[in-house]
C-alpha cells in the first residue's frame, strides 16, 4: 500500500505539469512514516478551488478518522493523510528529513465518578461530574486528594499590575480552593473603562486564571460558568473536559500547575453561595469594581480524583517549500489538525468529527500549499506549512513548536493561522480576530480591496478568540500573526443571515458530534475567496523582503523588536 500510494503521489506530481506549474524548489523526499490515507480518486487541481477543498474536508472529517483525537488511530490516519498530501503537492519534509515533529504529551483520563464534596455552613453538598462540575489535574499523578480546603471567592482571579488590579491582594490562598468568574472585569458591568470592556483580554482566559491561581499557591481553582461570559454553553465545557485530556510534560512546560482545576455550573455556584450566606449576583457586582477584596466562603471542598495517566506523544506535521533566493527567511501557514476524538461512553453519535473545527483549516493550508507549489515563479522566501496537534488541549502543539522551532523565530517572517472557517457563503467582509494588531492587516487590506471586501473586527470580542488559537503562542514570542475568520455580511442575506448562521453553528455543532460536512448546506465559495486573500498576503511577503511588525502599542512589539536588529518602523493602527 505504501509503495502504491507513493507511486500515486509521483504520478500526481507529473500530472501537475499540465497546469503550467512552476519549477520545483528542490528534491521531494518520501514520507518517513506510513502513508495510508488518501482522498480516493479525486484529481486535485493547482489552483485554490471548492472541489479540492471539499475533498480534503470530507476525508479528514469522516468517521474513519474517529474525530482526529491525538494519540489515537485517528491521529495515525490524519498525519498520514497530511504527509501524503504534502508529498503529492511536492513539498519537502519540514523537519530535516522528517515530515513530523514529535510532541511529548501526558494523557490523563479522570475518573468521572469523582464527586466534589462541599461542606457549606455545616451542611453537605455533593457535586457530580458533568452535571454540576468538571475537574481535572495537570500534575500527572494517578490520585489527587483535596481535603477540607477552605473556599474563597476571588472575583475574576486577576493579578494585573499594569492595570492596577489585583484580586489576590491582602489574602493568602495557599492550600485553599479559589472560586472565580469567567472573562474580565467590566464584561458584565458593560464598563468600557475596566480592562477592555466587552473585549476579552488574556486575563479573561480560563488558562490564565488557572495559572495565576497556581502562582499564588492555591490547592484548587474553580471557574463559575455562564454562557455569556464564556461565549459557549455548559455542554461545550462538559464535552471538552470529558475523556482523555492532554498536556505537555512538566519538563517541557514551565507554566505553574494546580493539583485540581475545573468549572462549576452557574446553578451549582448559586447553591454554594446561597448556602454560604452570600449573594453571588451582589458579589459579581462588587468584583467588577476596582479595589475588590476576596471574600472567604463559609465552606470547604474535598475531592479524591483518580486518573489514568499515560505518557504518549503526538505530532506536528511540517511541509516546506524552499525559497529560491532567501530560503532561510520563512513564512508560516498553520492550522491545527486535532479535534475531540471519540467519546465511547456517550449514547448515539459519539464521534466528534470536527469538520469546521478544524478540517477546514487543514484543507485551507493544503490548498494554499498547492497554489504556491504550482506557481509559475517560485517564492523567493521559504514557506513552511504546519499542521499542529493538541490545539483543543490548550494550544500545546504550537506551544511546543515555538519552544523548539525548526526555523528560528527571528527568521520567521510572519504566521497566518486558519482555524474553523465558516462554510456560509461569500461575504462583503472578512473577520480579523484581534483586529488592529499588526502590519499584516495592511497587506490583507490590499488583497481584499481587489475582491471589493473589507476587514471587520470579530463580532463577539468578549469570547477571547485571539487567545484561543495557535497563532497566540507565536504572538507571545513576538512573531507577527494573522488570524482570519470568514465574514458575516453575506452577499445572500447580509449581516442578519451571517450572524444567524454563526450562532447556529455555535449553538448546535461547535465541539459537538454535529460538526460534520453537509453537502446540502455547506457553501464554500466564501472560504475559497478567503483562501485566495491570505494566499495573496503570503505571495507579497514571500517576494517583497518586508519584515512586518506589530502596530505601535501592541504588547508583543517589544519581543519582535528584540529579535530583529533593524526592525521596520511600526505604523499606527
Amino acid at each position: 500500500m505504501r509503495i502504491a500510494l507513493l507511486s500515486m503521489a509521483i504520478l500526481a506530481l507529473c500530472a501537475c505539469s499540465s497546469h503550467e506549474a512552476g519549477p520545483a524548489s528542490g528534491p521531494v523526499t518520501a514520507p518517513a512514516t506510513r502513508i495510508a490515507a488518501s482522498a480516493g480518486e479525486h484529481a486535485f487541481q493547482p489552483e485554490i478551488n471548492a472541489a479540492d477543498f471539499i475533498a480534503h474536508v470530507r476525508t479528514l472529517s469522516s468517521d474513519a478518522f474517529a474525530g482526529r483525537g491525538p494519540g489515537t488511530v485517528g491521529e495515525d490516519k490524519t498525519i498520514d493523510y497530511i504527509q501524503s498530501q504534502f508529498a503529492r503537492i511536492g513539498l519537502q519534509p519540514g523537519n530535516g528529513d522528517s515530515w513530523l515533529q514529535t510532541v511529548p504529551m501526558v494523557e490523563t483520563t479522570a475518573d468521572e465518578s469523582a464527586v466534589l464534596h462541599l461542606s457549606v455552613a455545616g451542611a453537605q453538598q455533593a457535586l457530580t461530574f458533568g452535571n454540576d462540575m468538571v475537574v481535572g489535574t495537570r500534575t500527572g499523578q494517578a490520585r489527587v486528594n483535596l481535603k477540607d480546603s477552605p473556599m474563597v471567592f476571588i472575583g475574576y482571579g486577576v493579578d494585573a499590575p499594569e492595570r492596577n488590579w489585583n484580586d489576590y491582594a491582602d489574602i493568602d490562598v495557599k492550600g485553599k480552593t479559589v472560586v472565580m468568574l469567567v472573562n474580565d472585569p467590566g464584561f458584565h458591568s458593560n464598563d468600557a473603562r475596566l480592562f477592555d470592556g466587552k473585549r476579552m483580554t488574556y486575563y479573561g482566559r480560563w488558562t490564565y486564571k488557572f495559572e495565576e491561581a497556581a502562582r499564588h499557591g492555591a490547592a484548587a481553582a474553580l471557574i463559575i460558568h455562564d454562557t455569556a461570559g464564556a461565549s459557549y454553553g455548559w455542554d461545550v465545557v462538559k464535552n471538552s473536559w470529558s475523556g482523555p485530556q492532554y498536556d505537555l510534560p512538566a519538563k517541557d512546560d514551565p507554566s505553574p500547575r494546580l493539583p485540581v482545576q475545573g468549572w462549576l455550573t452557574g446553578e451549582a455556584a448559586n447553591a454554594l453561595f446561597t448556602a454560604s450566606g452570600q449573594d453571588l449576583a451582589k458579589l459579581r457586582d462588587a468584583a467588577n469594581k476596582p479595589g475588590f477584596k476576596a471574600v472567604p466562603l463559609n465552606a470547604t471542598a474535598g475531592l479524591t480524583l483518580n486518573s489514568k495517566t499515560v505518557e504518549k506523544s503526538s505530532h506536528n506535521v511540517l511541509g516546506l517549500l524552499p525559497g529560491s533566493e532567501t530560503p532561510d527567511e520563512t513564512l508560516v501557514y498553520m492550522a491545527h489538525w486535532d479535534h475531540l476524538g471519540t467519546h465511547p461512553g456517550e449514547t448515539g453519535d459519539n464521534i466528534y468529527n470536527g469538520a469546521v473545527d478544524n478540517a477546514t483549516g487543514v484543507a485551507g493550508i493544503l490548498e494554499i500549499a498547492e497554489a504556491f507549489r504550482s506557481a509559475n515563479i517560485p517564492p523567493k522566501r521559504s514557506i513552511l506549512f504546519i499542521a499542529v496537534t493538541l490545539e483543543e488541549s490548550g494550544l500545546l502543539g504550537s506551544k511546543y513548536y515555538v519552544a523548539h522551532p525548526v526555523i528560528p523565530l527571528n527568521k520567521t517572517v510572519a504566521v497566518v493561522n486558519l482555524d474553523a472557517l465558516s462554510p456560509i457563503g461569500k461575504a462583503r467582509d472578512m473577520t480579523v480576530v484581534g483586529k488592529g494588531s499588526s502590519q499584516l492587516e495592511d497587506l490583507l487590506k490590499l488583497a481584499l480591496a481587489k475582491q471589493q471586501r473589507h476587514i471587520v473586527d470579530e463580532s463577539n470580542t468578549a469570547a477571547g478568540y485571539y487567545f484561543r488559537s495557535d497563532h497566540f503562542n507565536f504572538a507571545k514570542a513576538g512573531v507577527p500573526a494573522l488570524y482570519i475568520d470568514s465574514g458575516t455580511d453575506l452577499l445572500d442575506g447580509g449581516q442578519t443571515a451571517g450572524e444567524a448562521a454563526t450562532k447556529d453553528y455555535t449553538d448546535h455543532r461547535y465541539h459537538k458530534p454535529g460538526d460534520q460536512y453537509d453537502a446540502a448546506t455547506w457553501k464554500v465559495d466564501g472560504i475559497v475567496q478567503d483562501l485566495d486573500a491570505v494566499y495573496s498576503v503570503g505571495e507579497l511577503l514571500a517576494n517583497n523582503g518586508q519584515w512586518p511588525n506589530w502596530y505601535q502599542g501592541n504588547p508583543f512589539k517589544a519581543a519582535r523588536d528584540a529579535m530583529r536588529p533593524s526592525p521596520v518602523p511600526a505604523t499606527k493602527k
